[in-house]
């Protein structure tokens, strides 16, 4: 019997009594079926909201029990453990108690929770942590048992492992610890065992040693060096007085050098200085450097002129190309890192020049030379020289890869852009299925309680193996609990069956339609910056103080509230969807009117400001738009740019914006000269 909701039988309870269970509730008379009816309606609805209440309540027990966990506290965590019987993160309840007492208790405890809960993340959290132990007490046979079964290891847990080995007599494990090694980082005191091993054994030569203080000294890291200095002999020990002062004001320490640079010691610190001075100034650094090169060695003077090369074409200076060439041309040549040939690249498209293009990208390693970017202006250098064929050889793999120069390169073929023709719709039985697996049940749980780092971790976790539709639903269920970074990267990894509604999802679309309109932006490129600020989390926050859909800090919310007239702004408003995207929507329009309207510009601006934006034009000449995003100086924000254009490209297909819809050259332009 259907409940008429308009009908003069549907009546509140007049009076109610809480129980556990249920509510006893007194009702004026009704019909007597009908009574039956509205009795029964009435309370699965008190069921529901109960047991949401409930739900709600265990919630908040076990955001405690992880408190008491984080705290220390045993008897509060075994008090809410009671509590947490029947909630779906009880396994992490159970991590929590065991690892408490991980020092002290019973392997067969252990073992036990190891095997019931084989598989999941937990089991692999708490056998990382059992194999620190073991490792930190050199239980080595143990040890070795368990660590095959790890999936997730730090470098802690690595280290371990390779102190294992040594004890084992074991010595192959050289060119594995080398990649430790040379780091300009600290690295966990599990590891120092295997370093000192492997210097004693001069494995790791002296050499090795000044280089990782060299690269240390690099990123400014001076106690790493300081550290790693105490394997030289006596007699070539760094001066730490010398480096602080170095550090502290290298221009000074540099006025007082004159001829005392003897030693290695005294070259290392010496260089240091210059490039601190270099991080700030390059003609400055450059003015010391002619005072005092004569001191070093033609190994020294080519690290150092790479170095001058690789921040001056940071800079966008045209000498850097000069400086490039000297620093390879030395008698004795510092060999240059990936990183700074790649500055040797951008240097020579800023310049044009094509043939130095394509020499220093055949330099690079053959890893990095595989990078999209670098296989995509191999291309454009062998089209420059009219070697077609060998163009296309790169081309035509590069434009099956749904990535920024993925899509150049299919330009470049005289391809357009399309949405895979066979994508791949879940069924309403798989997303059924996959709501049900424990581990994304685990995840939604984490997310619900705003736990976004276990959730991600997870879920992550979770999906790790699955097939291309196993991720599809996934995303799909990722998408309808609102999750959507979630859902958009899980997409992501589909290989071979795609959704690219899922990958490119627009959500708020209403509400954003009406503001693009209103601002006359284009709705497919605002969709894409959306999605790769803040992947349409509205509530999120940066590091920076960001915050929402269109991570906008708080002056430059101000600053558009009093241009819309807002009154009574706060910042707390920043956060709600329809104001967030009116206040981003509008200094987007302002960054775009003021740089050209070009949204290659004003995709720069928005993530690095304007200033930094015009900045990075050419003194004098045109650059190709594509050139202009490969070469500027900030990692981020160059990642940043070409994805936002990337995803416009994409999301003008998904919102079916017709044929017209400009490509990705179109919208990269040509940028003036400053």
């Amino acid at each position: 019997m259907a409940l008429d909701f308009h009908s003069e039988y549907v009546k509140v309870p007049i009076f109610c009594k809480k129980f556990v269970l249920f509510l006893d509730c007194k009702y004026p008379p009704l019909e007597p079926v009908r009574e039956i009816v509205m009795r029964n309606y009435l309370l699965g609805l008190i069921f529901l909201v109960f047991s949401g209440t409930l739900s709600a309540n265990q919630d908040f027990d076990f955001i405690a029990a992880r408190e008491a966990f984080q705290a220390g506290n045993v008897k509060r965590l075994d008090e809410y453990s009671i509590k947490l019987q029947r909630h779906v993160l009880m396994p992490y309840v159970e991590y929590f108690k065991l690892r408490m007492r991980l020092q002290t208790t019973d392997i067969a405890n252990i073992r036990y929770f190891l095997t019931r809960y084989d598989g999941d993340l937990v089991a692999d959290r708490l056998r990382g942590d059992w194999l620190k132990i073991l490792g930190k007490n050199q239980q080595w046979s143990l040890f070795e048992i368990e660590y095959p079964l790890s999936v997730n290891r730090d470098t802690e847990l690595l280290c371990y492992h390779y102190q294992s080995r040594l004890n084992a007599k074991d010595n192959s494990l050289l060119s594995e610890v080398r990649s430790l090694w040379f780091t300009p980082n600290s690295q966990p005191e599990s590891c120092t065992p295997v370093f000192r091993t492997l210097i004693y054994s001069e494995q790791i030569t002296l050499e090795d040693i000044w280089t990782r203080i060299r690269l240390a000294l690099e990123e400014g890291q001076t106690g790493v060096a300081m550290h790693i200095s105490r394997y030289l002999p006596n007699s070539e020990l760094l001066n730490s007085t010398e480096l602080n002062n170095a550090a502290k004001n290298p221009l000074r320490y540099l006025d007082t050098l004159k001829n005392k640079i003897k030693s290695r010691s005294d070259r290392e610190i010496a260089l240091f200085a210059l490039l601190r001075l270099l991080r700030n100034d390059t003609n400055q650094a450059y003015v010391q450097w002619l005072k005092i090169k004569n001191q070093l060695t033609p190994f020294d003077r080519s690290y150092f002129l790479g170095r001058l090369g690789y921040r001056a074409a940071m800079r966008h200076d045209s000498r850097a190309l000069d400086w490039f060439r000297e620093a390879q041309n030395t008698p004795q040549t510092y060999p240059p890192s990936d990183t700074v040939l790649a500055w040797q690249v951008r240097a020579a498209l800023r310049l044009a020049h094509w043939d130095e293009v394509l020499k220093t990208i055949e330099k690079m390693s053959l890893t990095e030379q595989q990078i999209d970017t670098w296989r995509y202006w191999k291309a454009r250098a062998f089209i420059i020289k009219d070697r077609m064929q060998d163009a296309n050889n790169i081309l035509i793999p590069l434009s099956d890869e749904h990535s920024f120069y993925g899509q150049l390169a299919r330009e470049e073929l005289g391809a357009i852009l399309s949405i895979a023709e066979k994508t791949y719709r879940v069924s309403t039985d798989e997303v059924s299925a996959m709501e049900r697996r424990p581990g994304i049940q685990r995840a939604l749980a984490f997310a619900r309680m705003n736990l976004r780092t276990e959730a991600f971790r997870e879920w992550s976790w979770t999906v790790r193996q699955f097939s291309d539709a196993e991720l599809l639903a996934a995303s799909e269920v990722a998408r309808r609990q609102g999750m959507y970074d979630r859902a958009i990267n899980t997409a992501n990894r589909t290989v071979t069956q795609h959704d690219f509604s899922l990958r490119f999802l627009s959500p708020h679309r209403e509400a954003l339609r009406n503001i693009v309109q209103r601002h006359e932006l284009d709705e497919a490129w605002v969709y894409g910056l959306i999605r790769q600020e803040s992947r349409f989390i509205a509530d999120i926050k940066s590091h920076a103080g960001a915050t929402g859909l269109m991570q906008l800090m708080p002056a430059t919310a101000e600053w558009v509230a009093k241009q819309l007239g807002i009154p009574n702004f706060r910042q707390n408003l920043v956060v709600d969807v329809n104001t967030n995207l009116q206040l981003g929507a509008y200094y987007l329009k302002h960054v775009l009117n003021t740089l050209d309207n070009q949204p290659l510009l004003a995709s720069a601006a928005y993530n690095a400001g304007p200033g930094r934006a015009r900045r990075w034009r050419d003194d004098t000449s045109v650059l190709e738009g594509a050139i202009y995003a490969e070469t500027i100086p900030f990692n981020e924000t160059r990642d940043y740019v070409k994805k936002v254009l990337k995803n416009s490209m994409y999301y003008a297909k998904v919102l079916d914006h017709g044929h017209n819809s400009p490509t990705l050259k179109e919208r990269l332009g040509v940028v003036k000269a400053k």
